[in-house]
C-alpha cells in the first residue's frame, strides 16, 4: 500500500453501486487514503440529491477508516489539488469506457502533470453494473436491482420510488 498517497475517486454515484463499492474498497487497500468525490452533478439530472448521495456513500464505507466521502462542484482538478491527492482512480467496464476515460486521463494529465490516473476494473460479477441501469431497473419495478446495490442503498432507492 502506498501509505502516504491520497487518491480521489470521482463520480456522480446516483446511486452508488456494488461495482463502485468493489473498486473503491480495493483502492483503499492500495492507497493511504481514498476520497470518494461525489459530484454535485449540475450537468446531470440525478435521482438522488447531493446530500442523499453523500449519506449513502458514507453509510456504505463507514467501516473503512481510510475512505472519506466529500462533495465537489466544478473541475475535478481543483478538488484533487485541494485534497493534496497524487492519484485519481477511475473505473473501466468496457472498451467504450476506455475510449472516454483514456481521453479524460490525457486531459487531466495535461491539467495536473503531478497527478496520475489509475484504472481499475470491477470484479467479474460487477462488470456490467452502472448507476443508469440500476435506476432504470428500479424505476421499471425490477426486483433484481437488489443484486446490484448494498441493502442501505436498496432501501433508499425503493423509498425514493414509493415502494419502500
Amino acid at each position: 500500500m502506498a501509505e502516504h498517497v491520497v487518491a480521489v475517486y470521482p463520480g456522480t454515484f446516483d446511486p452508488i453501486t456494488l461495482g463502485h463499492e468493489d473498486m473503491i474498497r480495493r483502492a483503499a487497500q492500495m492507497f493511504g487514503q481514498v476520497v470518494v468525490a461525489v459530484a454535485a452533478g449540475h450537468h446531470k439530472k440525478t435521482m438522488f440529491a447531493l446530500d442523499e448521495r453523500l449519506t449513502l456513500a458514507r453509510g456504505v464505507f463507514s467501516d473503512v477508516p481510510n475512505i472519506r466521502v466529500e462533495s465537489f462542484d466544478g473541475l475535478v482538478r481543483d478538488f484533487v489539488r485541494a485534497q493534496g491527492a497524487r492519484v485519481m482512480v477511475r473505473g473501466l467496464r468496457s472498451g467504450t469506457d476506455f475510449d472516454y476515460e483514456f481521453q479524460l486521463a490525457g486531459m487531466n494529465r495535461h491539467l495536473m502533470p503531478d497527478v496520475d490516473t489509475v484504472f481499475l476494473t470491477p470484479s467479474a460479477q460487477y462488470m456490467f453494473i452502472s448507476s443508469t441501469l440500476v435506476r432504470e431497473i428500479a424505476t421499471l419495478g425490477g426486483d433484481e436491482v437488489r443484486q446490484f446495490v448494498s441493502p442501505t442503498v436498496l432501501q433508499q432507492l425503493l423509498a425514493k420510488l414509493g415502494r419502500g
